[in-house]
């Protein structure tokens, strides 16, 4: 007699986002699907001087109003901005403490960082250098930790379940989703998961000097054009986005609305700015991702490209779409709303995702703001938003350091038994 548990199916049911575009999901969807820009000029005290002209900036956030007083002084921005997105998330998917509070170690956090506390760091390495070493303050020793918001999310919210962090380049926001999704499959009820960067410090912003994909242009309407021949690098941004992801057994029995599921994943590594060969890296992570999904090819409605934003990558990115879908590469809708937000690191895919969800539920795929004239053999949504039943959707990640990833999405009805 068999004692197989029954499958455990992850699902999505809560979504925050704090982006440069708006706080909360609907204002950052009514953006999107707009597709409107909000890149401007780099505003942030001490970056005036500095070769970043342009970047994503989230005007609207206050941390003193959403975030308690005894977090904010030991916490980062980017920790704030996972906060106040986990909290949006929880009360998007009606997840109360009521409702873990007889099982806390049901229910854990996953995040992924790429730059860490830059901000905190930058106020401490000032105090150090002006005032002397008695000055630093003893959070800094944790506030500028890639874990820090997995932490600080989890003990806001007394949750003791399975907790991890992905340090990782851009394509650790979607490897988020498979460690969350791995541990629904092992018995958690629900985990908490996503990513926030706050990268827009002199500290944090003079470290990305160095990426050669860095755009460096001051005119924001033409700063971040991928797919174009105008492609000259990306805009980097801040914000993020937290998701509930739970079992879908577990989800019903509270009567939670399922919002999208988390059918595949795959990760693959191809080394730090080898574009080309980030060719048959991210190919691989889609054939991987859509094996896991049991999905085929032509069942994927929309992509939400990685859109780097460089000539080299943007070609390597085109072709793998076609080796890993073929004739239906060409045909099926691209899209990367980030091109006007910017291209928020570990975030940025985590907002793609946001963005896909919310996608297939208003049926609509957003259009790719500032890229109008694309040269590459890819069917890239400009102009307005296209109306279009998406049932299925892939996002693509590839890292400044060589990782790539994809993630498979389905619409909430289309959920295979």
């Amino acid at each position: 007699m068999s004692h197989r548990r029954p499958a455990r199916n992850p699902v999505i049911t809560g979504i925050g986002a704090i982006a440069p575009s708006g706080i909360g999901t609907e204002a950052f969807w009514k953006s999107a699907q707009a597709g409107l820009s909000v890149l401007g000029r780099v505003t942030r005290e001490g970056c005036e001087h500095l070769p970043l002209r342009v970047a994503g900036e989230v005007s609207a956030f206050d941390a003193r109003v959403l975030i308690e007083e005894r977090y904010l002084v030991q916490t980062d921005r980017f920790t704030h901005f996972a906060m106040a997105a986990a909290e949006l998330a929880m009360e998007d998917a009606r997840l109360g403490h009521g409702d873990y509070e007889g099982s806390p170690f049901s229910v854990g956090v996953v995040t992924a960082a790429g730059s860490g506390g830059g901000e905190f760091g930058q106020r401490e390495l000032q105090q150090l250098w002006g005032q002397g070493p008695r000055f630093v303050g003893p959070y800094q020793s944790i506030a500028w930790f890639y874990a820090a918001s997995t932490g600080q999310v989890s003990i806001r919210s007394a949750l003791k379940g399975p907790c991890g962090v992905v340090a990782s380049d851009e394509a650790g926001g979607l490897d988020a989703f498979a460690h969350a999704a791995a541990a629904i499959r092992r018995g958690s009820d629900a985990i908490l998961v996503g990513a926030t960067e706050a990268p827009l410090a002199p500290y944090s912003v003079v470290c990305q000097l160095g990426y050669e994909a860095l755009s460096t242009r001051e005119d924001p309407a033409r700063a971040y054009r991928p797919f174009t021949s105008d492609a000259c690098g990306f805009v980097p941004a801040e914000g993020g986005a937290m998701f509930v992801v739970e079992d879908e057994t577990a989800a019903k029995s509270r009567g939670a609305e399922i919002r999208a599921t988390v059918s595949g994943h795959a990760a693959t590594f191809t080394g730090p700015s080898q574009w080309d060969e980030s060719r048959e890296g991210l190919a691989r992570a889609i054939r991987g991702a859509l094996e896991e999904a049991d999905c085929a090819p032509e069942q994927i409605d929309v992509i939400f490209a990685d859109a780097l934003g460089v000539a080299r990558a943007d070609r390597a990115e085109a072709m793998a779409i076609a080796d890993a879908l073929g004739a239906h590469g060409l045909r099926v809708p691209v899209t990367a709303p980030k091109t006007g937000i910017g291209r928020a690191y570990c975030a940025g895919p985590v907002l793609e995702t946001a963005c896909a969800v919310l996608a297939m539920e208003h049926s609509l795929v957003p259009p790719t703001p500032n890229v109008y004239d694309v040269c590459h053999d890819l069917n890239v949504v400009t102009g307005s938003a296209r109306p279009a039943e998406l049932r299925t959707a892939l996002v693509l990640s590839r890292g400044l350091m060589g990782s790539n990833a994809a993630l498979v999405l389905r619409k909430a009805t289309d959920t295979p038994q």
